[in-house]
Order: structure tokens, then sequence, then C-alpha cells
């Protein structure tokens, strides 16, 4: 019991989510770990919280007396936050808004994650001091919430991900790699764009990255974190059935956008220079990361 009293709080805001899971396990022999989500099980160091209601926010954070915060959570599903703004706005501005304040009123230090999505993609090679150019609603909300951290909370973290591989520790969870592992045991065709450029980061190597960023008071604003090179989803989904062993002629060419769904940004790279500079985690190239989330869902 004294070894617990002695690591600071950390509340995970989305912890039951897919990097939110994982993240919690990663952290807890280095921090007291504190769950929270919107429907939270019964267990020990569990909290309600609904990012949306300030009221939530506030009786969660006096319940956990957080050192730390990671904010995860956010309606992170690209064609549902364009068929639903108020809502996406609600969750992923104005949450971040409540949760920044919650933050600055009690001391607490703020990591919270973002998207490339707050860029259109039409340059590539984007860098943390590059303006963001969303091409979609949900990349305008998060670029709203970014702003508004900035100026209540200059010193939080904001780490851009692109897409982020690996397994969920519990059930559900969005793993776009559980998706493509089920789709291939299932033989089913995945169809996946040629022309979308991301540079991926599996869910280790991230933990890794988070784990030396929330502490580092003196690494604010805003980090890109992905993979040291880029890689179509075309190919990513390739490389994953590749490295499972199953059948690549599963993956197939999409090389023009579907009617119907939200605009996705094409080369969105994240330049990754300053983690690389304030970070002892090496960054990793898309190959190690394909291996690394595959040896994870082995």
């Amino acid at each position: 019991a004294m070894a617990s009293i002695m690591k600071p709080r950390l509340l995970i805001s989305g912890a039951p989510g897919f990097v939110g899971s994982r993240w919690a396990l990663a952290a807890a022999p280095h921090f007291d770990v504190w769950r929270g989500s919107r429907h939270p099980e019964t267990a020990d160091r569990t909290v309600a919280i609904d990012i949306a209601d300030p009221a939530s926010v506030a009786a969660a954070f006096d319940r956990a007396q957080p050192a730390f915060v990671t904010l995860l959570a956010a309606m992170s599903n690209i064609d549902r936050a364009e068929q639903e703004q108020q809502r996406a706005e609600q969750v992923n501005h104005q949450g971040a808004v409540h949760v920044a304040r919650a933050c600055s009123a009690r001391g607490a230090r703020l990591l919270y994650t973002s998207t490339d999505a707050v860029f259109d993609g039409s340059k590539g090679n984007y860098h943390e001091t590059d303006l963001p150019s969303p091409a979609n609603w949900y990349g305008r909300t998060k670029a709203r919430a970014e702003r508004a951290i900035v100026e209540l909370l200059p010193e939080s973290a904001i780490v851009r991900l692109s897409l982020v591989l690996g397994r969920s520790a519990l059930a559900g969870g969005n793993s776009y790699l559980q998706k493509v592992v089920g789709n291939l045991a299932d033989g089913n065709p995945i169809i996946s764009p040629t022309y979308e450029l991301r540079n991926p980061i599996d869910v280790d190597t991230l933990c890794s990255f988070l784990l030396e960023l929330t502490p580092l008071t003196d690494a604010g604003g805003i980090l890109h974190v992905g993979a040291s090179d880029k890689i179509s989803r075309y190919d990513l989904a390739v490389a994953i059935a590749a490295a499972l062993g199953a059948d690549t002629n599963l993956i197939v060419v999409q090389d023009e956008p579907v009617s119907g769904r939200a605009p996705r940004g094409t080369d969105t790279f994240l330049a990754t220079g300053r983690i690389q500079q304030l970070c002892r985690t090496p960054v990793p190239t898309c190959q190690q990361v394909v291996e690394r989330a595959v040896a994870d869902v082995r």
C-alpha cells in the first residue's frame, strides 16, 4: 500500500477504448492509475466521467484528484462526426475545454491526444508549427480543441497521432488492426485506398512515448508521434496481411474516394523531428510498427 501512495495519480479519460486500455496497463507501474469512462464498471479506481458535461468532469476530478490527466475520450469515427456534427463538437471541442479548465483549476498536467486530421493532406510532411487545415468536421473539432487547450493551459502536451496499430486490452475498443485481422480470418476483401498516406505508430511504442511525455513538464505544446516514414493505407493492409501469413489478395485497391463518406486527407505525414529530440524512445519505421503491432495480435 505504501508504494501506491508514492506514485502520482493519473486520470485517463477514455480508459475503456483501444489506446486507453493499453495506456492504463503501461502506466500502472509508474502511476496510481484511475480509469475514467462514461459507463465505468464498479472496479477499484474507476470513475464516471462524461467530458461533454462540466459537472461530471468536476466530480471526477474531485474523486480522483489527479496530478496527471490523459484525455483520450473523443468521437473519433470520422464519418459519424460528419453526420452528428453537434455531438462531435460537444465531445471533441467542448469536452476538451471542460477537461483543460479542470486541470487548470487543480494544477494537473494535461496530455491530450489529437490527430493528423487537423491537416487536409495536400502537402504532407507536416510540422508542429504548420497551421491546421482540416478537410472534415472531425478534424475541425480537434483543431478547435487544440487551440483552446493552448490558450487555457499552454504547458499541456498535445500529441498528434495518425493511425495507432495494436490490440485492445479489453473487449470493444476501436482497433483498426483487429478489424483487419477479423476480416482476413473470415476471407473478407479489405478495400484500402492507395492515395491516403499515413505514418502509423504501434500502441506499445506510443505508450513508451506517453510514459516519457506525461511527467515531462517542459515538453509543452504540440508533438507529432508516428513512424519515421510513410505508407499508403493499401500498402499498410498488405504488410499486415503478409506479416500474419494471410492472403494478401484479400486487400483490394481503392483508387478514388467513396461517395457519402467524409473527406479524408491524402498525405498527412506528421514529421517526427521534435519527438526524436525530446524522447529516448526511438522513432520506429513503418516496417517496425507493423511487426510490433502484429506480434501483439498473434
